[in-house]
This record gives C-alpha cells, sequence and structure tokens, in this order.
C-alpha cells in the first residue's frame, strides 16, 4: 500500500464552477490566478522563504503511549515494529505489550545507527508483507523505520537515494510511520530525512530525504523519558539544544524560524537542570524537553544546520561515537569561536538570544551561554572521553563544511573546534 499524496490539481475542483472557468483553456491547477495582474507588494518575495513540515497529527501528554494500540486498532493494516531493546524492558511495554502484539506482525531491534546493508536486509524481509510502521525508541530507531518505510516503496538499494553518495532521485511515496520517540534529542519524529550510516564500506552518514517522509503520527509521551540514564537524557537534550540554535543562528532562517527556534531553545533552558529528578519538577521538566526536541526537528527542516552538524556528520562516518554527545562536545568550542565573532548577523542574532533568555547576564553572550549551559548539565558529559587519531582529524576536516551558517570556517578553525572537543593521538 502506498501512501496517498494529497494532489493540489485536486483543489480546483473545490471551487465553484465560476471560479473553475476564470481562465478558460488555462492547463494548470489554480491557473484562474495568472488573469490578475500582479502588484509591486506581489513582487516583494521574501529572500529567505521557509518551508514548515510537520505530523499530520500530533498527541502531546503524559501517558499519550497508551493512544497508540486504539489507533492501530481503529485502522487495521499489517504493522511492523521498530524498537530498542531498552523499549522491550521497559514499563510501557508490560503494561501495553500483550495487546500491542495483537496489533503488529513483529518487530525489528535498532541498536545504533542503522547502515544500507541493515535496512536493505530488512526491506528483503518484510517487502510485500508490511503496509505500515510504527517506530518506538530514540533517534536510531525513528530513523531506521523511516528508511525502511520509505525503501519498501523504492526498487533500488537504499545507498542509491542516499545524499552524499546517491544516484538516483527519491519519489514522494513511503509507508504510513507512526513515530513515538523514548528520548529528546533528535526530534527524528517530525522531521523529512532518515540518517544511515556506513562505518564499514563507503564510510558515509548521509540522509534519505523528502517532505513525504515525516511520519504521520508523532505521539509524544514525556514519561517514556523516565529512568533514563543521565549520560543519556543529558546528551540527547544537548543534540535538541544544537538543532535549535543552529537554525536560530542560519542564514536561510527568518523571523519565522528565529522565533520557533527561540521557543524551543526558552523550553530547553527551563528543562535542562532538572531532567533527571524524580518529581514533579522533573516531570514538568521531560515534558519541556520533549516539546524542545520536536521544535529542534521542526526548525532544523525549516532552516538548516551550521558548522557543528558539518562536522559531526563526517566524523559519524568513521566513529561509533554517540551523536548527541559529539554535538554537545563541539558546542563549546564553537561558542568560544562565536563569542570571537565579528560577522554582524551572528552579533545580532546573539545579542537577541541574550536578551530573551539570559536578560541578567554580562558576559559576551555566547560565553555566557556556554558557562550557563556547564553550569547546569546534571552530568559533565564532555569530560574525558574517547580520542582521535591525528589522521582522523585530517580526514573528517577535509569532508567538513559549515553547512548553513554566516560563515564559513577554514581548515584551521574546524581542526581547532575538533581537538578542543577530543584528546588527540
Amino acid at each position: 500500500m502506498q501512501r496517498v499524496n494529497f494532489c493540489f490539481a485536486k483543489v480546483i475542483n473545490f471551487l465553484s464552477e465560476g471560479y473553475q472557468n476564470v481562465c478558460p483553456g488555462s492547463g494548470v491547477a489554480f491557473g484562474y490566478t495568472s488573469c490578475f495582474m500582479p502588484t509591486d507588494k506581489d513582487l516583494q518575495v521574501s529572500e529567505n522563504l521557509i518551508e514548515l513540515y510537520s505530523n499530520q497529527q500530533t498527541l502531546f501528554g503524559r501517558g499519550s503511549i497508551d493512544r497508540l494500540v486504539p489507533l492501530l486498532a481503529a485502522n487495521p493494516q499489517p504493522t511492523l515494529l521498530f524498537c530498542g531493546r531498552s523499549f522491550l524492558n521497559s514499563p510501557a511495554w508490560a503494561r501495553l505489550g500483550a495487546t500491542l502484539n495483537d496489533h503488529i506482525l513483529g518487530y525489528e531491534i535498532v541498536s545504533h545507527e542503522a547502515s544500507p546493508d541493515e535496512i536493505d536486509g530488512w526491506v528483503t524481509r518484510w517487502r510485500g508483507h508490511v503496509d505500515r510502521v510504527v517506530a518506538i525508541g530514540g533517534g536510531s530507531v525513528l530513523d531506521a523505520a523511516k528508511a525502511f518505510g520509505a525503501m519498501m516503496q523504492h526498487p533500488l538499494n537504499i545507498a542509491r537515494y542516499l545524499e552524499k553518495v546517491g544516484d538516483t532521485p527519491v519519489q514522494a511515496v513511503t509507508l504510513p510511520l507512526i513515530a513515538i520517540p523514548t528520548t529528546a534529542g533528535t526530534g527524528s519524529e517530525v522531521t523529512q530525512n532518515a540518517v544511515v550510516t556506513d562505518q564499514q564500506h563507503i564510510k558515509v552518514k548521509a540522509s534519505l530525504r523528502h517532505p513525504v517522509f515525516v511520519p504521520q503520527v508523532a505521539i509524544l509521551d514525556p514519561d517514556l523519558l523516565k529512568g533514563a540514564p543521565d549520560r543519556v537524557l543529558a546528551t540527547c537534550a544537548i543534540d535538541a539544544f544544537t538543532h535549535l540554535f543552529e537554525a536560530y543562528l542560519s542564514r536561510k532562517g527568518n523571523l519565522f524560524s528565529q522565533q520557533n527556534a527561540l521557543n524551543g531553545l526558552q523550553l530547553f533552558m527551563q528543562a535542562w537542570p532538572y531532567l533527571n529528578q524524580d518529581d514533579s519538577r522533573g516531570d514538568a521538566a521531560r515534558e519541556a524537553m520533549m516539546m524542545a526536541s520536536w521544535l529542534g526537528g521542526v526548525s532544523l527542516s525549516s532552516a538548516g544546520l551550521g558548522v557543528i552538524h558539518g562536522i559531526a556528520g563526517e566524523l559519524g562516518a568513521i566513529k561509533p561515537f554517540h551523536h548527541g554527545e559529539v554535538c554537545g562536545r563541539l558546542l563549546f568550542p564553537f561558542l568560544d569561536v562565536l563569542a570571537e565573532s565579528a560577522h554582524p548577523e551572528q552579533q545580532r542574532l546573539m545579542a537577541a538570544l541574550a536578551e530573551r533568555l539570559l536578560p541578567d547576564e554580562t558576559a559576551p553572550p555566547a560565553l555566557a551561554l556556554k558557562a550557563w549551559l556547564q553550569q547546569q548539565a546534571i552530568v559533565p558529559f564532555w569530560l574525558e572521553g574517547p580520542t582521535l587519531a591525528a589522521e582522523e582529524v585530517d580526514w573528517i576536516v577535509a569532508r567538513a563544511n559549515s553547512k548553513n551558517g554566516w560563515v564559513n570556517y577554514d581548515p584551521a578553525t574546524l581542526t581547532e573546534m575538533i581537538t578542543a572537543a577530543w584528546r588527540v593521538v
């Protein structure tokens, strides 16, 4: 079963006959608009036009995962579950598993960022048997399910469609997907891309991307974050922060994307110090972070990301480091670089951010933000940790880029950021 996509060409059929015939002979939908001469105002198109992609249905609130079974029962279809091993050991599975099993064909366990070979294997196993997908887990689980759902509707191996290495455009078809994040970080439940990583063969971390790959339904249940280890909570959350922060600073942004990002950053700051508390304050923090993560997904889809992800994407092609931790480690040296920036747009945006989020701080906004994040963190994830070899740093820098940032950082600055984030041996 292919996902049916709304066709704007059909909209004209909803108009009265008089409007449909305003421009007789027009061969395009909404062709009647060409009968009106544009004014100067009509010609003033924003240089940065923001597009918003989101779920058709979003359910938010504590306990909202309980809506999953009724959703499946209301429209019975052959359904495959993607999840992490931790979910199968969770209170939610203990409560829902028996009933959920009545509505799924089976499940696939995802324990890391999926490789092209893994996705192709799942597609071979289930093609012709599955019409809907449910994904319950962190970003790797959701991305694997998104890639699987899309590839079930495409004839070639996934590598042929990936950004960076593919040679074939994706089509606007995918299986319906219900996405339920159990971490607050990637925002994958609302993004149009699925990240695929191959560290063995072609050494690439790349996206499969199309607006129709946004999950049809997202269920955001903050209670699914309860009990997660402090390091998981913190490194996932800092990923959400970098999505919001880089989208806010993006040269592709405008008022729409910047305000969405600021709203998310404000929620992040309400939540960051209290994520692991087992009380009402902790519950409120996990709610705020789940919302911040979703807004991060919306923001990155609208305005893109920056140099932190420009480095992280290449590092992830060769090292099995946690993506959120990678972004968090790179964030702090980037804030040092940003504090020295003379770029007028970066200065303006940081001043506006400080006025909204850190109104009492007198230090430069980037340094004040760095200090606050480190002082309020529930775990200092940026200390100690793994190492990089000098040749690995060179490999990453040769392929990294500044993405949608206002400044195109040179190799020396990229190297400085990496060596500040990891010990090089």
